[in-house]
């Protein structure tokens, strides 16, 4: 009887130090979405994840354009941060964009499309591994994401795809430039029938150096960006950066290419939009 009570004592104990790693791979949802377990394998697996406030999600408690919703995920209060991810949970296709912020702040704004009332995540992988995950609910009418882009409404608008629109400020004492960029593109989901989705998958942004291009963030985005994609990043360009080059491409095939001259010390920056046509010169 002593031996089986011994062993019972350490089966338990052993339960007990096990528990704590478990609950750091898969922690319980604060949002309360029936689709977290699901999200959680399908875009962590086996890593670990934690419910971290220093990850600030913003977005309006109430959708008012679900075809354009505002959304920032800051998580500079973790330090370096190897890569990010946006996610809806109830959308069609949940993944909004994973940003690689390289030597950028890990900072980044854009709006989305929200197909119903549904949490909205940002999530920062660390250097030593860990997914740290925070979300806002988000209350929506719907149909966000099934709408038809208001570009295709103008007769004109294969002729602007690609167009830029950017500012540039000029660096603050740590370094840190915020970039604001918008890029003409219908961004189409796809979900209308007979309607092919269309929508920008890759940006990446580099810096114009005496030595060469060096790479300072990249975004991979999906078909929940909003039409006519706007994004904010906090970038860190070398001190000898002349100017920074977007370049990017859509599901299609299609490029996107453009040069943001670098402001001097003090200036307000300037916004211009320039043709969707070779390498092009946008901001000053």
């Amino acid at each position: 009887m002593r031996q089986v009570l011994l062993g019972g004592h350490i089966g338990a104990a052993l339960m007990m130090l096990a528990a704590p790693a478990y609950a750091a791979v898969s922690p319980s949802d604060p949002l309360g979405s029936v689709m977290w377990e699901a999200l959680r394998e399908q875009y962590f697996a086996d890593a670990p994840v934690v419910f971290d406030n220093r990850v600030k999600v913003t977005a309006p408690a109430s959708a008012e354009d679900t075809r354009a919703v505002p959304l920032s995920v800051d998580a500079t209060a973790l330090g370096p941060v190897v890569e990010m991810l946006a996610f809806a949970d109830l959308n069609p296709f949940p993944l909004v964009l994973r940003y690689h912020p390289g030597t950028a702040a890990p900072y980044i704004a854009t709006r989305i499309k929200i197909q119903q009332a549904t949490a909205v995540r940002g999530a920062a992988r660390t250097a030593d591994g860990v997914w740290h995950v925070s979300g806002v609910l988000v209350d929506a009418a719907g149909g966000g994401c099934s709408a038809p882009p208001v570009s295709y409404a103008q007769k004109d608008w294969a002729d602007h795809v690609g167009e830029v629109q950017a500012r540039l400020w000029p660096a603050d004492a740590e370094g840190v430039a915020r970039l604001r960029l918008r890029i003409r593109h219908p961004n189409d989901t796809g979900l209308v029938d007979g309607i092919p989705a269309f929508f920008v998958e890759t940006l990446t942004v580099q810096a114009q150096t005496p030595g060469g291009p060096s790479e300072l963030a990249r975004i991979d985005s999906l078909e929940p960006v909003s039409e006519n994609p706007v994004y904010s990043l906090d970038l860190r360009p070398p001190p000898d950066a002349k100017a920074l080059v977007l370049r990017g491409r859509d599901n299609q095939g299609g490029e996107i290419d453009a040069i943001i001259p670098m402001p001097p010390a003090g200036a307000r920056p300037a916004m211009t939009l320039r043709p969707a046509d070779p390498l092009r010169s946008v901001g000053q």
